[in-house]
């Protein structure tokens, strides 16, 4: 049974990594290939702090971030905010489910001024935003989709999810075929229903949806041997 990682890279190379540091079979079946968008940054003094909830975004922000350096950073979960210090910028706040309650979090400490610099396709925060980057879909034959039945798929964001459940449905494979580890409750949702199997990592890190998906393997190799 292979763990096939579907995120776009640098991300994807990592988890392959991390899967293989844990002794799974990775695999690699990328959805999408990121680009970075130009934008133009707003005056600094018009913002309270920056919002991240994707790591993506940091990379590819390019020059126009260094403009807004000196903004505390409010990162949606642990992984965007070691990229946030990795990139020189201070995190004043990490969050641990979502979005939303990161942006109400920072909202309730007085950061009313929020800058989301995001993704073309994202999830609405209500903060101000601007696009710094954009995930484009990777042509994905039927032939790779079916060759999904019997292994695990780590799905990192709920377009993957969303493209997966595409996917699968024009492919010859069954949902019922595929397992999935899900980085959270959202995106397992958006995956829909009907997986062989769905584990919903514990914490939104590649090291907890590695461990789930280790659980996954070992749950199927004991079927296996009990069969």
């Amino acid at each position: 049974m292979a763990v096939v990682v579907v995120r776009p890279e640098p991300g994807h190379a990592a988890t392959i990594a991390a899967l293989r540091t844990a002794g799974l079979e990775a695999r690699s079946l990328p959805f999408f290939a990121t680009r970075a968008v130009d934008w133009t940054p707003p005056d600094p003094a018009t913002i309270d702090a920056l919002l991240f909830t994707s790591a993506q975004a940091l990379r590819l922000a390019g020059p126009g971030l260094e403009t807004l350096s000196a903004r505390p950073v409010v990162a949606v979960g642990p992984a965007t905010a070691d990229a946030a210090r990795a990139a020189g910028l201070s995190v004043v706040l990490t969050g641990t489910k979502d979005a939303a309650a990161v942006v109400a979090q920072a909202r309730a400490m007085g950061l009313t001024r929020l800058l989301h610099l995001a993704g073309r396709e994202r999830v609405e925060t209500g903060a101000a935003v601007r696009t710094v980057y954009a995930a484009d879909p990777l042509p994905v034959s039927a032939e790779a989709v079916a060759t999904l039945a019997g292994d695990i798929v780590l799905l990192h964001s709920a377009r993957a999810a969303r493209r997966l459940a595409e996917l699968v449905d024009a492919s010859p494979a069954p949902r019922a075929s595929i397992a999935l580890v899900a980085i959270s409750a959202k995106v397992a949702e958006a995956a829909g229903p009907g997986w062989a199997a769905l584990a919903i990592a514990n914490l939104p890190r590649d090291a907890a949806m590695v461990a789930a998906a280790r659980a996954l393997t070992r749950t199927a190799a004991t079927g296996i041997s009990g069969a």
